[in-house]
């Protein structure tokens, strides 16, 4: 038995024939009493992505609701101040997430619609904060390798 689970017996009834026998059945559950650095509760509001259903603080999550496209259909639209009105769903502002939800179907199912909704405007928002995040830290890595330190000469 793996340490991190305990042992309890519980009385599961078997049926033979007339008679009812109770017979001695034993669970592991997982110990409830032993917690890992990972189990801590995260700080303020947690939401679940719907694209790798992990559970993630929800400043770290973006907002997406449901909208409709200039021809009236419906479309997965973000949100990322979160004040749009209706149901919404959260996701990692990722790639990989939202590449996840689509293939799952997860935002037809977590925003409740009958139909299947259109996630193009949330693949061009998450493209576009990667290719912004990308070009960022690498102007950042660049600019620090020309900077000499003039201290040292004399």
């Amino acid at each position: 038995m793996p340490s991190g689970l305990r042992r309890r017996r519980t009385v599961a009834p078997v049926r033979k024939g007339r008679a009812c026998r109770a017979r001695i059945v034993t669970v592991a559950r997982p110990d409830s009493s032993r917690t890992s650095p990972d189990d801590r509760p995260l700080e303020g509001p947690v939401r679940t992505c719907v694209g790798c259903r992990t559970r993630a603080a929800k400043r770290e999550l973006l907002r997406v609701t449901a909208g409709s496209d200039a021809h009236g259909r419906s479309v997965v639209v973000p949100d990322p101040d979160g004040t749009a009105p209706g149901r919404g769903a959260h996701l990692h502002p990722t790639t990989g997430c939202y590449d996840l939800a689509v293939r799952r179907k997860a935002f037809g199912r977590a925003l409740r619609l009958t139909d299947g909704p259109g996630s193009a405007p949330v693949g061009e928002w998450v493209a576009a904060r990667e290719h912004d995040d990308r070009s960022r830290s690498t102007s950042r890595s660049t600019s620090g390798s020309n900077d000499q330190d003039w201290s040292s000469s004399s």
